[in-house]
């Protein structure tokens, strides 16, 4: 089949930084819908191109089928023109996943965010068959390589054949093995790298990405901003620039691709300002070493500058 993946979309639909947004709670644990409006809205007016809901750093998991349709109807409604709604489309079987990619259609997003399926360790044509269904939507499908957490690995090779049969634009790359990166632009020179891991920002900068599915722009999104666009400029002095915002937040940066990065992230955001709060369960209050530490690194990028 020919490749039609990467020509029948706007690429403004998964490029750029894309938020992968915390989902506020009240106090009781139902969802703040008129915060993550509010929030949503404030990402857009600090120069972030679109956002990634239901994620896992949305808590998807823990929300029911209601909440989880009115996360991107809400995202969708509270993003100002031209501003971007990726949701996050992961379920444990392919028919879940299809109807969660129409679910975005019809409330407006521009994309979504696919994992493999995760119900079992699935072989590769499998993940062909899932993509396939997901496709059919019309959607523009971004593939979320996560194996940690899925145990199924998106290779070079199998991204490549997704691109081929014109299933995906774009790949969000979270292994955090940079030398993929070579490898998929020799094998699919035409898909889309993603940023995944916000702790590989310069490397996959640097390596080509022209997108970033990013955790820290819930807290920093000005600062983040910038150290984007440095990263994936092209230019060696941009590159030079880069570097030392990189140093300085690369210690809060690398929560992204922690276990605890849900709870870090918002702690972050308390920090910073703005309402990240807790977490449902089983999600726990993290450690008071890891609190602290958490703080400490916000506080000192805090009174750096960045913001």
């Amino acid at each position: 089949m020919a490749d039609t993946a990467t020509t029948s979309h706007d690429p403004a639909a998964w490029r750029g930084i894309y938020t992968a947004t915390a989902l506020p709670f009240h106090e009781d644990l139902s969802v703040d819908f008129d915060a993550f409006g509010e929030h949503v809205a404030w990402l857009a007016a600090n120069g972030t191109q679109g956002v990634a809901p239901n994620g896992s750093l949305g808590e998807y998991q823990t929300l029911s089928d209601d909440e989880r349709a009115q996360v991107v109807r809400t995202a969708v409604e509270a993003s100002p023109e031209g501003f971007g709604v990726m949701a996050g489309c992961g379920a444990y079987g392919t028919l879940q996943s299809v109807r969660w990619i129409e679910q975005a259609a019809q409330a407006g997003a521009g994309s979504v965010l696919l994992l493999p399926p995760n119900t079992y360790r699935a072989d590769t044509d499998t993940v062909l068959r899932h993509y396939r269904e997901a496709a059919k939507v019309g959607l523009p499908v971004v593939a979320y390589n996560n194996p940690y957490d899925t145990k199924v690995d998106l290779t070079p090779a199998i991204l490549a054949q997704l691109h081929a049969e014109g299933l995906i634009v774009a790949v969000k790359e979270f292994t955090g093995d940079v030398r993929r990166a070579y490898e998929i632009a020799e094998l699919a020179p035409d898909l889309d790298l993603v940023v995944g891991s916000d702790d590989v920002l310069l490397e996959l900068g640097l390596a080509g990405a022209v997108g970033w599915v990013a955790g820290y722009p819930n807290a920093i999104p000005q600062s983040t901003v910038e150290l984007y666009e440095l990263a994936t400029s092209g230019d060696p002095a941009d590159l030079a620039k880069a570097l030392p915002i990189y140093r300085d937040l690369h210690s809060l940066l690398r929560w992204d691709s922690k276990t605890e990065f849900v709870q870090a992230i918002k702690l972050s955001m308390d920090v910073a300002g703005r309402k990240g709060g807790g977490c449902r369960p089983p999600r726990a209050a993290l450690p008071t070493a890891i609190h602290d530490r958490v703080v400490a690194d916000t506080e000192a990028a805090l009174a750096k500058g960045y913001k």
